[in-house]
């Protein structure tokens, strides 16, 4: 039986050696825990919204998923095909479209999307064809034969989508896609990630720091906090099930206790202060003494190995 999902991680972890300068001196390797067993399932047909704090393990779970590194432990797979053993495969039918432009600023448009198309085996004819239907589908007849470094922050978006649809991949990573558009902008792209969806049946991944985005877009929201998926659901499901009017309000009682805990640290410390005199010193956790700097206000975990 096909499985329904278009993307599945399966208790992932993935660390990171820790620069020498602030590892210690344990005589122990130590490490930066950026996943912990991380387990999500993306349906396919949908758009699947990962959110968290900066350092929860968005990113890492994105480079996994499109083969850009290996975990630790775990499994992954994009539409059934494992990302460790056939990565090659993987990358035949994903789309990724990172943070920074990877168009060559001193190309035209056309020329971005031609080359793009050859890179992934079409002809000089069908390089063409394809470049040209999708200047047109995302607006930018008119400036493809401009070079990009002259193009607006939209419409240098509107290229870096289009350049990783150029091979017709089934799922479409995208990686804080309206980050720095105007209003206006931003309301289009989201036109446009809504339309890949349901008129071609694409899978979309995005990871995004507006809950907006993720409440207008998302058919599921994942909020992924210190390596760990902490919900999973529909943006109205979520909000029912935690009493909440807002999205931000939901991603606060998820992940927002850093936030709390920053905010109402300085009570506490003159609290504990008061209380043990010199000796209280005293992390945002409540942790005595070098732990309580790296407790619970810290985004990624040290273990040592």
């Amino acid at each position: 039986m096909q499985s329904t999902h278009a993307a599945e991680a399966i208790g992932l972890v993935k660390t990171y050696p820790m620069p020498r300068s602030t590892a210690g001196g344990t005589g122990k390797k130590a490490r930066v825990s950026a996943l912990d067993r991380l387990t999500l399932t993306v349906p396919r047909g949908t758009i699947f919204a990962l959110v968290g704090p900066n350092g929860a393990g968005k990113s890492t779970t994105v480079k996994i998923l499109t083969t850009l590194a290996r975990p630790d432990e775990g499994s992954a797979r994009v539409e059934g095909i494992d990302v460790l053993t056939s990565p090659a495969a993987v990358r035949r039918i994903i789309g990724v479209v990172g943070q920074r432009s990877g168009a060559d600023p001193g190309a035209t448009g056309r020329e971005n999307l031609i080359l793009q198309a050859h890179l992934f085996g079409l002809g000089a004819t069908a390089a063409r064809s394809r470049a040209d239907e999708l200047l047109e589908r995302f607006d930018l007849l008119d400036a493809g034969r401009r070079f990009v470094k002259g193009y607006s922050g939209g419409m240098q978006r509107r290229l870096d989508v289009a350049l990783g649809l150029v091979h017709r991949p089934r799922v479409l990573f995208l990686d804080e896609p309206t980050t720095g558009l105007d209003p206006e902008a931003r309301s289009a792209m989201w036109q446009e990630i809504s339309r890949l969806a349901a008129t071609e049946q694409l899978t979309v991944l995005l990871t995004t720091h507006y809950l907006e985005e993720a409440d207008r877009l998302a058919d599921t929201v994942a909020i992924i906090d210190n390596g760990r998926v902490v919900a999973q659901g529909s943006p109205a499901g979520l909000k029912h099930d935690t009493g909440a009017t807002t999205l931000d309000d939901v991603y606060l009682h998820f992940a927002g206790r850093r936030f709390e805990m920053a905010h109402d640290a300085p009570r506490r410390a003159g609290a504990a202060v008061g209380a043990n005199g010199a000796n209280g010193a005293v992390g945002a956790d409540g942790a005595n003494g070098a732990d309580g700097a790296s407790g619970g206000s810290s985004e990624a975990r040290m273990v040592t190995r």
